[in-house]
């Protein structure tokens, strides 16, 4: 059990706290309610180029990371569709080191033309290397509107295109710092060797008097319900094999569905001994590598089979034998043993992520977003009232052809 505070400022900054005394060091982790699903179609990677705009220091502090080593601490960032998180991992004795930077960037951010001309480039480079001269690497950019016909996952993180950002002016990227990097769209969780009351009083301290945005909430449009089947082929891709993605729609984060989903994926595709492994690899041989994932989108996600066809494999042959399968899960009901191995196994990897502070910090900031704080300690109970009924029927509710997208992502010739 994860013992914590919870308080929100008067600014709106929530504040979560832990202690971990099996530690030195303490994880200040910042969490921003901001990520694709807040940008407009026009003005796509935003919230990405800020994740490095912030590490290009403020008006007051102009090298972030020399401070940070300076004091024994390390520190990342990452964006997702829903949220940007950054967090410093710094000695306890510390601390007001990490909230010093944190609470000057978040109130006093360097804007100028240099600084977005440079980190322009590095996200424009990034875009590049990771999407356009990456095998496979623009596929997600297929397939993405493929699967959605609206705001706000049409998209990846880093943007539509590399226009977008080229475009950028710089009163674009202060107007979208101002709106959403304030305290009231914020959340700070503290874990590591720090009592709760000494972490809030110090986060008062250097947060309390930044000024809240009062911005209104944007209306995030809703994904409708698909209807039809929806097919792609992308013919001529400098790649080493065919592949293909088959997506189905199913439910968002803190949905019983989710949970569900997860534990089926986990049947189909989690280990050597899973289902697609044995028979669509080692078996037939039809696949040399094949996935079932899911996506933990705060909007209703995607469940994803992704598969590399082996040499001489036709792509045809290759879906039919993931539509086999999916049958198959469908009509044969699965095992009590195996529901209880993957749960076992879920439950486990919460416990182990439970023992490290920075963690901690990371999950109890996500789960404060989600609206479920206290997932941090029920969150093991929700899968495990998973049964091997709602199995089936969730199985059967999103493995329906008018619910799927399927790409063929097919090598040159």
């Amino acid at each position: 059990m994860i013992q914590f505070t919870r308080t929100i400022l008067d600014n709106g900054l929530t504040v979560i706290c832990n202690n971990d005394k099996s530690t030195p060091f303490v994880s200040v982790n910042i969490l921003y309610k901001v990520g694709s699903r807040n940008e407009q179609p026009e003005k796509t990677g935003f919230a990405h180029l800020f994740e490095h705009l912030m590490f290009g220091g403020s008006q007051n502090i102009p090298d972030y990371d020399r401070h940070v080593q300076a004091a024994g601490g390390d520190s990342n960032a990452y964006t997702t569709n829903d949220l940007t998180n950054y967090y410093i991992t710094i000695p306890a004795a510390n601390i007001e080191t990490a909230l010093w930077l944190e609470s000057d960037r978040m109130a006093a951010l360097n804007f100028s033309q240099h600084a977005l001309d440079v980190q322009r480039q590095v996200v424009i480079e990034e875009f590049k290397q990771r999407y356009l001269n990456n095998p496979y690497g623009d596929l997600w950019l297929k397939l993405r509107p493929l699967a959605y016909k609206v705001p706000p996952y049409r998209w990846a993180t880093i943007g539509i295109s590399p226009e977008h950002i080229e475009r950028a002016r710089l009163e674009d990227v202060e107007a979208f710092f101002h709106r959403y990097y304030a305290p009231d769209n914020a959340i700070i969780a503290i874990s590591g060797n720090i009592e709760e009351n000494r972490a809030l009083e110090l986060v008062t301290k250097w947060f309390g008097d930044i000024p809240p945005s009062h911005a209104t909430p944007l209306v995030i449009p809703q994904e409708p319900i698909q209807t039809e089947e929806r097919r792609l082929i992308s013919e001529g891709n400098a790649v080493p094999a065919d592949a293909i993605y088959k997506v189905f729609h199913m439910g968002k984060r803190d949905s019983d569905n989710f949970y569900a989903c997860d534990i089926i994926s986990d049947i189909l595709s989690n280990g050597q001994s899973a289902r697609l492994y044995v028979n669509l690899i080692k078996n037939s041989r039809l696949f040399s590598g094949i996935d079932a994932y899911i996506t933990g989108d705060m909007d209703p996600g995607l469940f994803i089979f992704s598969g590399k066809l082996s040499e001489g494999t036709d792509i045809r042959q290759a879906e039919a034998a993931i539509d086999s399968e999916i049958e198959k899960f469908i009509r044969d009901s699965i095992t009590e043993r195996e529901l209880q191995k993957v749960i076992n196994k879920t439950e486990a990897r919460i416990s182990y992520s439970e023992i490290n502070y920075q963690n901690k910090a990371c999950n109890l900031a996500f789960f404060e977003f989600l609206g479920d704080i206290n997932l941090i300690n029920s969150e093991c109970s929700r899968y495990n009232n998973i049964n091997i009924e709602q199995i089936r029927e969730t199985a059967k509710d999103i493995f329906r052809r008018e619910n799927s997208s399927t790409l063929y992502y097919l090598k040159q010739q």
